[in-house]
């Protein structure tokens, strides 16, 4: 199968509409897909009913910390009614808000005015994240790119950095599993952590009750590949892919294009496939 189960809309940082991301989805053959939109599940009330034959999985990244590193857990496979997981949803938008205008003052102090109302204009009446900054700083000229803004004001230790205020880990994963979810780890190289942390990190997880971690996450070579895929065996996880699209421009997060899991891993949507029988 095609199966592609971490990637945005623009009610999150991504470029197209849920509509336009799932037809995208269906012209490069996706047989499963979830979107898992930053904090936010508001995507879902927006797909009608697709022509397509691509089962659709509801998902959800939310953003979290542990030991004061920003990390993302993906929930796959949600009640989106669940009144718990609906609160969560919630009290993040809500923390997002707060960052957003703490983002806005952090910038502020290097001379950048009205971030806020210039980060907005960029969201499509979505959540409002670091990457809408980002576009505002280029617009403005303070910076030539995205990734300029992030490697000077943005990124991970950086003034706009801001994330002491999200729930939780327990927490988060409660909220997925709650709703009948399966809480996947996201992108775990993306931590700039070391082998040690890392095992550290999914050693806390797993015991929290996170159960699934993305052993491919857009494109990355087959050796990151098969180093994920040892942890996934060592922890007992189930194992999950995604693209991580946000945008058509940019490649290496390509969606509908993520290689198959190795034969070695239980893959996360056989949890659900089995709920079936």
């Amino acid at each position: 199968m095609n199966v592609d189960l971490h990637c945005h809309t623009n009610l999150s940082d991504g470029a197209l509409s849920p509509e336009q991301l799932v037809d995208l989805a269906a012209q490069r053959g996706v047989d499963m897909l979830a979107i898992t939109d930053h904090d936010s599940i508001a995507c879902y009330a927006q797909i009608t009913p697709s022509t397509s034959n691509i089962k659709i999985i509801t998902g959800i990244e939310f953003s979290t910390t542990w030991r004061n590193r920003g990390v993302h857990i993906v929930g796959l496979n949600l009640d989106l009614a669940d009144s718990a997981l609906l609160q969560g949803v919630n009290r993040q938008s809500s923390a997002r808000t707060q960052r957003a205008q703490k983002i806005a003052e952090k910038l502020q102090g290097f001379g950048f005015e009205n971030c806020l109302e210039g980060a907005e204009k960029y969201t499509d009446g979505g959540q409002l994240g670091r990457p809408h900054f980002a576009r505002y700083l280029v617009e403005i000229g303070a910076v030539t790119t995205v990734q300029q803004a992030f490697k000077r004001y943005l990124g991970a230790g950086k003034a706009g950095d801001i994330k002491q205020q999200w729930a939780g880990l327990e927490e988060v994963i409660a909220w997925i599993r709650g709703a009948g979810g399966v809480a996947v780890l996201a992108h775990p190289t993306k931590y700039n952590m070391t082998r040690t942390k890392l095992s550290e990190l999914l050693e806390e997880f797993v015991a929290l009750g996170g159960e699934g971690v993305e052993v491919i996450s857009g494109s990355q070579s087959p050796s990151v590949t098969q180093s994920m895929a040892a942890l996934c065996q060592q922890f007992g996880l189930l194992a999950s892919c995604g693209s991580d699209f946000h945008s058509p421009e940019q490649p290496w997060a390509a969606l509908g294009k993520v290689p198959a899991l190795p034969s070695n891993c239980q893959p996360v949507w056989s949890r659900w496939l089995e709920q079936k029988h």
